[in-house]
This record gives C-alpha cells, sequence and structure tokens, in this order.
C-alpha cells in the first residue's frame, strides 16, 4: 500500500475565501494571486474553483501559459514582469498584464512589434526597496509609457511592507501619493495585509495572496479567526511505529530530545522531503488522533516524531495532522520560526494531493 502521508485540498473552503476577500472590498476588483503554484496548492487543481476572480497574478510565464491553455480567458499579471526582451513575445502571444519597475523594460517595450497594446502595472518602490522606481521618477516614467503605442493601459502599482504590522501603510501610502501625484488612471497596492486591516489602500485592484488559502498574512491565526477565512490545505498522515521508552532514552539524529520519564513516542510518516520544516524545534504543535500533541527531536527526511502522553489511545494507524482544518499552519510555523507561506509553498512533489469539494 502506498505511504500513508497525503495533502487534501478543499476546493470549497478557496470559494468562500474568495467571496469573503470581496466582502472586505467590494467596490474594488481582485487579483487572486497564484505565485508559486498556488502557493504549494497546484494552480492546474485549484484555479477554476478561483474563477469567479478578475484576474490572477503570478510570476511564472509557465504558469501564465498553463492557466492560458487550461482555459483562463481573463486578465493574468506577471508580478515581477518580464525578465528579458526575449520574453515580450510571449506576453503578446498570452494577452498577458506586466509590471514594469526597471528603466530597461520601458526601453525594451519601446522596440517591441506587438499586434495590439498590452497593459502594464507601473511599479513604484514605496519603501519596500525591492523592485520599483523612485517616487521621485514615477512620473517621467509614466510619461515615457504613456507615449508608447505598445502600451495599453497603465496601473499604478506598489507593495507594502509593514502592512500586517503595528507600523502599517502610512508611511508607504504616503510616498505612493507623491508618486502620483500627476498620474492619472487605476491603482492596485493592498496585498492581503492591506485588505483585511486598511481599506483606504483598496482603490480600483485588491492583491490578496495568502489569505485565499486560508492563513494569516501577520503568521497568527488569531488574526484572521474571525473572519471566516479557512484552511485549504491539510496535510495529514499516520503512526508507522509506537516507541516505548525509559528514562535517558534519547529520540532521533543528534540525540537532542532526551526522555525524562517513562514515555510513549509516535513515528509519523512525514519529515522534510515531504515539506515539513526541519528546523522545526520539539514542542512544535501536531494534531494526533483528535489530540493536539507536539513533537519531540529534530525532523528526519521521512519520519518525525511525537509525544503520545496526551494521546494514550494513539497506535499504529492513528490519524495525525500535520497542519490543516484542526491545527492552523500558522500554528505550526510559528513554533518553527517562520510563516504559513513557507510551509503550503513546500509542499513537496512526492506528497499525493486529492481534492474535495
Amino acid at each position: 500500500m502506498p505511504r500513508p502521508i497525503s495533502a487534501t485540498l478543499s476546493l470549497s473552503a478557496l470559494t468562500q475565501n474568495l467571496n469573503i476577500i470581496r466582502g472586505f472590498a467590494p467596490e474594488s476588483k481582485v487579483w487572486t494571486v497564484v505565485k508559486a503554484n498556488g502557493y504549494g496548492h497546484g494552480i492546474s487543481r485549484i484555479w477554476r474553483s478561483l474563477s469567479a476572480t478578475d484576474g490572477f497574478a503570478l510570476l511564472d510565464f509557465n504558469e501564465a501559459i498553463l492557466l492560458r491553455e487550461s482555459g483562463w480567458q481573463g486578465p493574468i499579471l506577471l508580478l515581477e514582469g518580464f525578465f528579458s526582451v526575449a520574453d515580450l513575445p510571449l506576453v503578446a502571444q498570452y494577452r498577458l498584464t506586466t509590471a514594469v519597475h526597471s528603466e530597461w523594460q520601458i526601453r525594451a517595450l519601446a522596440d517591441a512589434q506587438f499586434s495590439q497594446p498590452v497593459n502594464v502595472y507601473l511599479k513604484v518602490n514605496s519603501g519596500m526597496n525591492r523592485l520599483g522606481f523612485a517616487p521621485e521618477r514615477t512620473t517621467a516614467a509614466w510619461q515615457q509609457l504613456r507615449e508608447l503605442k505598445q502600451v495599453g493601459e497603465i496601473t499604478l502599482m506598489s507593495h507594502f511592507a509593514t502592512a500586517d504590522s503595528v507600523e502599517g501603510v502610512d508611511a508607504q501610502m504616503a510616498a505612493v501619493n507623491f508618486a502620483g501625484q500627476h498620474i492619472s488612471g487605476p491603482r492596485c497596492l493592498a496585498n492581503s495585509a492591506a485588505t483585511l486591516w486598511h481599506p483606504h489602500t483598496h482603490y480600483d485592484w485588491i492583491r490578496p495572496g495568502i489569505i485565499v488559502y486560508g492563513a494569516s498574512p501577520s503568521g497568527d491565526w488569531q488574526d484572521i479567526a474571525d473572519t471566516g477565512l479557512q484552511p485549504v490545505m491539510t496535510l495529514k498522515s499516520e503512526l508507522i511505529a509506537v516507541q516505548e521508552l525509559n528514562a535517558g532514552a534519547r529520540v532521533g539524529y543528534g540525540g537532542r530530545y532526551g526522555v525524562t520519564q517513562a514515555q510513549r513516542i509516535g513515528v509519523v510518516a512525514c519529515g522534510y522531503a515531504d515539506g515539513y520544516p526541519r528546523h522545526a524545534p520539539t514542542g512544535t504543535p501536531v494534531w494526533v488522533d483528535g489530540v493536539r500533541t507536539t513533537t519531540v527531536g529534530t525532523v528526519s527526511m521521512d519520519m518525525l516524531a511525537v509525544d503520545l502522553t496526551p494521546c494514550q489511545q494513539a497506535g499504529i494507524g492513528s490519524p495525525v495532522e500535520l497542519w490543516g482544518k484542526n491545527l492552523p499552519a500558522d500554528d505550526v510555523a510559528t513554533a518553527a520560526g517562520t510563516l504559513g507561506y513557507e510551509l503550503l509553498s513546500a509542499l513537496a512533489p512526492r506528497v499525493p494531493v486529492t481534492t474535495i469539494g
């Protein structure tokens, strides 16, 4: 029989989450972000359940082509734009909207030959300091793009670095407003956190990502617990062994967990080669046989160990939830010193995935 680990995706949760997100920004259109293969969920598995969106946003040309060839006819936004001049024929062929964040991209568009103009998202560096034009340079870039016959609609775009924290978005909004004071046309600013908590950033388009999949942009599940958003992915497995250990025994590579009194330890068919974080320490929450308990020792490539003290009835074959409906990925990620984004997008190809309505 196959190894017992698997991931289950709730398609109804996806649809419900999108509806809830629209409720936070009812006057805005929605770019549903499906980068990183739909945050690990698989674009080909999920896009139809999200087809009520106004557009899909992603990074990879192959993913954009997959969407088109799967039947999606609506807008597709390349969040990082095109990466070389050689990409421009694909932008035109597949009717993609492209971010423009650099001078060389404007020059490339000026030299391109298109049968019809392409829509552009002009990226403002409002303080994230990754991509985009400085606020004082943005108007000139916009004017250059306006003069190109190759360019259709221009949308002003930026990205918030601290929308999920106490710092908020005020400083970046001031930079965007300065950059756009002489620019007319639509704006697209709000990421997941801004969509939930900063309604004055919504404008014409929002770009929700992690909240589509039912995890929190802040990394704290309690921050979205009252929104109705539901986890889409459940990663589950089973106990494949039970060890009855005495005080002094050690568990796992490096013997980093030491048993201080008689203890039952369960072994789960899940490890870092499945996408579970190797750096997750002893004490990371896990759901075993309907009871919340914790991991113990170092996570192996194919297995991890759990404390069976709170779940005495558990034995070989007992169900284990690594994250999902009963155990938010955010809780696991917090214990492991990371974010739910990383856990979901790191799901390994070897894990079988099934979908449910």
